[in-house]
Formats: C-alpha cells, structure tokens, sequence
C-alpha cells in the first residue's frame, strides 16, 4: 500500500468523513486534517458516546487504510500492546526439529534460533499498525491503563519503531495514523498530552444532532429524529444525570422507536424504548419523570 492521500483541507476532509456518514464541525476537522498534514497523534477527550472512536473509523474508511484497535484497560502493558511468542507452534516446531534429526544430535543453537522466527511473532495491535502502515491506529480509552504504559505508549509515538530482542527494531515505513481516545476518567501525563494535538468532542448542538441521525439512521423519519434529537438536547442540560445520553443513545433511541413503529414519541413508547437511552437505573427514573412533564398533552 502505497502513501495516504492528505486531504488537501480541512474542509476536504470534513466532506469526506461526511460521506462515510460522520459529521464533524470545523474545530475537530481542522485538528484532524492538522494531525494528518503534520503526523501528530490525535489525542481526542470527552463524554462517552460523543463520537472519539468512531472519527478513527471514519478516518481509516476516508483513508481507505486498515483500521488497527487497541482496546485499553487497567493493568495492560507492553506486551498486549506489541507481540508475544506463539508458544504451542515453538514446541511442535522443536519436536518436528527432534524427529527430523533421528538418532542425530540437534544443533541447539540453531534450533533455539528457528525458534525465535517472523514466522512465530504473534503481533499484537501496536506493532500490527507499523507493521501494515500506513493504517490507523486507535488506541482505545487509554486513561484506563497505568503510567508505565503511557510511557511506553510516548516511546513508540515518538519513534514509531519497536526494539524486539531476537528479531531487532521493526519501524514504520509510513508513521500510522493514531487516535488515542479518553473518557478522562484520569488525567493523562503532560509528556503524552505534548506529543498529541489535543480536542476536546463535546455533544453536538441540536442542529448537528439531527444531522447525524438522519445520516446514520436514514430509515428514521426526518419528524421523528428532530424529536429524539430535541428530547436528548433538553435531558442533558435540564437533568442531573449520571451519564447524560450521547449521541450512540441518541441514534439507538430513535432506532428503537422506530423498529416499534412509532412516528411521534409519547409517554407509552418512551417507557418502553428507555433501556436505549440511559444505562443506570436512578438515571431511567429521572429520565422517566422528566419525560413525564416534556411529553405531557
């Protein structure tokens, strides 16, 4: 695969991710086509279900490159994140080795060599992506690993090689393009904050909202959308929740009333399609009450 096409602006790349069905405003796609004309890692925080993943996928299919994912979570270290040995093949290729040679003595250092082959590196989502750049790499929700792994992540980012022991450094040919999201259930270390650009995805005005579910949900009718769309808006701001609907709630909410075939939302159906929208239980009783005084005649 050949050098990614750089949009040739921001713009560009807002009406190409636009045609992948994710619309952005012109603050994300200006650092988005920043972090590709400069190769800089994007470093993307917000609310849950504000659209940080899905900009990387949308990016990888605008690119028309290998989407590589690496979904963090606490205690993953470096070896999840690069590459294990495939032990269980080493030990049939050792006995395979024993049995060719028969009576004969086999040579261990070669043996111990042939063990440690391209042909037995298990690659694991970091070095997938230098491996098959250009591609783009998400690494997932990275303010739930430790400090140590975001030392190892500002390594690789800064070099975009790898040192493996018995092979040598493996580097990119083409540095990979890289989203690292945060839900900023912790603050990240100012020396990954510094490699990045940074955004911060907040939740579309209600203008957008509708937008994106009259594109990701075209099968929702235009009437219907515009009122999921404005409920949503109006329970972010007015209800104290837990955790405020965001835009994947918003789109299953209107799929969901839709698949029960209703055309406008009213208490009866808005009871019914409520496991949608909010995941905790306090949060779908004051939703519910909420809902009770917006749908009210």
């Amino acid at each position: 695969m050949g050098q990614v096409q750089t949009p040739s602006s921001p713009a560009d790349l807002a009406d190409r991710l636009g045609a992948t069905g994710y619309l952005c405003d012109d603050a994300l796609s200006t650092v988005a086509y920043l972090g590709l004309a400069m190769q800089r890692p994007l470093l993307l925080e917000g609310e849950p279900g504000t659209g940080k993943t899905a900009l990387a996928e949308a990016l990888a299919a605008t690119l028309d490159v290998p989407l590589v994912r690496l979904q963090c979570y606490e205690g993953i270290d470096a070896t999840q994140a690069l590459y294990d040995w495939d032990f269980p093949r080493q030990v049939l290729h050792l006995r395979a080795l024993e049995a060719t040679a028969g009576a004969g003595a086999v040579d261990v250092e070669e043996a111990e060599k042939s063990l440690y082959d391209e042909h037995f590196l298990l690659a694991r989502p970091v070095l997938t992506a230098l491996q098959r750049s250009p591609a783009v790499l998400l690494v997932d929700e990275v303010d739930r690993a430790d400090d140590e792994f975001e030392a190892f992540l500002l390594e690789v980012l800064s070099t975009y090689q790898v040192s493996i022991p018995e092979l040598g450094t493996i580097s990119a040919a083409t540095p990979p393009v890289v989203v690292l999201t945060s839900n900023r259930t912790r603050e990240l270390h100012d020396a990954l904050k510094r490699r990045c650009l940074y955004h911060w995805i907040d939740h579309p005005g209600l203008e957008r909202e509708v937008a994106i579910v009259r594109s990701r949900a075209p099968e929702v009718p235009a009437a219907l959308a515009e009122q999921v769309a404005g409920l949503v808006q109006r329970l972010r701001t007015d209800t104290a929740l837990e955790k405020p609907p965001g835009v994947a709630e918003t789109l299953d909410w209107a799929r969901a009333l839709h698949h029960l075939g209703t055309t406008t939302v009213d208490l009866e159906s808005s009871a019914r399609t409520l496991g949608a929208l909010v995941k905790y239980r306090e949060d779908a009783d004051r939703v519910q009450q909420a809902l009770d005084i917006m749908l009210r005649p």
